[in-house]
């Protein structure tokens, strides 16, 4: 049960951090990135990402312990969430700075 739990909370941090590059991707928007901060690079980050996340989610096993698993991928995406919303991986931007 618990390689299932951790597999889970790793899918879910690995799609939560996904999601904002894909997003910025396809509204063709700059947005920090290891690979370069362009629309393309981010679409292409946030699309790797998803599919590695499923990728995880699958060899978690979740059919075994699927409350578990659905809670651990909610905690994960959650975490990585508050990251974002929080300091993120850049840093806290300044009051009235646009994106």
């Amino acid at each position: 049960m618990w390689h299932t739990v951790l597999l889970s909370l790793l899918a879910g941090v690995v799609g939560g951090n996904a999601l904002p590059h894909f997003l910025r991707g396809l509204t063709r928007r700059r947005y920090p990135n290891l690979t370069g901060n362009g629309p393309v690079p981010n679409l292409i980050a946030g699309w790797s990402g998803l599919v590695l996340a499923g990728v995880i989610g699958a060899f978690a096993g979740p059919a075994s312990h699927p409350a578990w698993s659905f809670g651990a991928i909610a905690v994960g995406v959650l975490l990585i969430g508050l990251f974002h919303a929080g300091p993120g991986a850049f840093g806290r931007r300044e009051p009235g700075a646009t994106s």
